[in-house]
């Protein structure tokens, strides 16, 4: 029997609640597949960082690359200024083991409302794949008055690259923010969308950028897309700006197969998506390095206000665990979970409080787990 051994980190507020339910289907999946799965908890997130000043540690992280999977809760709290855990939790994990891809599933469930009139399951069903590492989320930048010069460094797994500025303004204060892509970087994420693509048997990628504004970095972006394309001929390439990708996400979903974007865009056309599918309750993530250690988690915050109280959707967390599950190659068990949670939601008798239920956390986690067992039994 084949058993994976899953770092969780379960984090704050709502997150040791929907990891739980998470973990429960996984187990039951599990039990259907005959594979086991050991999972070891750390204690990452507010409590542990007002209790020691610790966010990730050099030697945390060298002991979470020991794994292939980090399961993520979520991070945040009232008690710790925005940004600290954030950067210094999920940022860092993502940029220390270079989690270059960002998987967004945009799937509508039927018996899930969406805020598109006329829309169903069969119109918002696409995934966007968000480069993960850089653009304007580099975090190089900085404040001047008057005169300064100042060297910025940004180190990657596969380059460094140094900045030397010398500025000079007569302005009383300018703030300024540097985005970089990289040839390379951009030419990973876009063939990771052209593999899932022809993986999936789709037809088309649409890629979306702002060349005609922002035309060094993102000319580069296109530059590689058209480069990769070459590779895939029976796939077509829809080149979209970003604004106007928007508005077609709220249009026409349907035209949509897999999106491939850079990181800022991705981070907010991601948001649009999850609310069409349902809201954030349902979108889960991965932070994929295809070489090393990936990250699972749904997308929605810590909810600190909801923590303890059982009101959580969980389902977001439990579709991350489905992606995990694909990306350690049980793809069966992935599907089973899929459509445990499909057919969940088409019943419509446990249904999460913000889908209109009256279903407290683990009940919808309990009722998700039970539907895996009796699919198995063909019940």
């Amino acid at each position: 029997m084949v058993t994976y051994k899953v770092s969780v980190i379960p984090g704050d507020g709502i997150g040791p609640e929907v990891i739980a339910e998470g973990v429960k289907v996984i187990d039951a999946a599990s039990e259907v597949y005959n594979f086991e799965v050991e999972w070891v908890y750390y204690p990452f997130g507010a409590d542990h960082y007002l209790a020691t000043g610790e966010l990730l540690s050099e030697e945390s992280l060298k002991e979470l690359e020991k794994y292939k999977v980090i399961y993520m809760g979520a991070v945040g709290d009232p008690r710790v200024p925005p940004g600290i855990l954030e950067k210094g939790i999920l940022l860092n994990l993502r940029f220390y083991f270079d989690e270059y891809i960002n998987l967004r599933p945009i799937q509508l469930f039927e018996g899930v409302p969406t805020p598109l009139a006329g829309k169903s399951p069969k119109d918002i069903n696409f995934d966007v794949i968000r480069e993960n590492t850089e653009d304007l989320y580099v975090g190089l930048g900085g404040r001047v008055k008057g005169k300064t010069k100042n060297e910025l460094n940004l180190y990657r797994k596969i380059y460094n690259v140094k900045f030397e500025l010398d500025i000079e303004s007569d302005l009383d204060e300018i703030a300024y923010q540097l985005m970089v892509v990289s040839k390379k970087g951009c030419e990973r994420v876009v063939r990771y969308a052209f593999e899932l693509a022809k993986k999936k048997g789709k037809t088309k990628v649409t890629s979306v950028d702002k060349a005609n504004v922002l035309t060094y970095a993102y000319g580069l972006w296109r530059e590689v897309v058209e480069k990769v394309k070459k590779d895939y001929p029976t796939i077509e390439v829809e080149h979209a700006y970003v604004d106007a990708a928007a508005m077609w996400f709220v249009k026409n979903p349907e035209a949509f197969q897999v999106v491939v974007t850079p990181n800022m865009f991705g981070d907010i056309l991601t948001d649009l998506g999850a609310m069409i599918q349902g809201g954030l309750g349902m979108a889960a993530g991965a932070n994929i390095n295809p070489e090393g250690t990936s990250m699972f988690e749904p997308i929605h915050g810590s909810a600190p206000k909801y923590k303890g109280l059982n009101k959580a959707n969980p389902i977001a967390t439990i579709l991350a665990g489905k992606l995990m599950l694909e990306f350690l190659g049980e793809e069966e068990a992935a599907k089973l979970v899929e459509n445990a949670v499909r057919e969940v939601l088409k019943e419509g008798r446990v249904k999460p409080i913000d889908l209109g239920g009256l279903a407290k956390t683990f009940e919808v986690g309990n009722a998700i787990a039970r539907k895996v067992k009796e699919l198995n039994r063909g019940v």
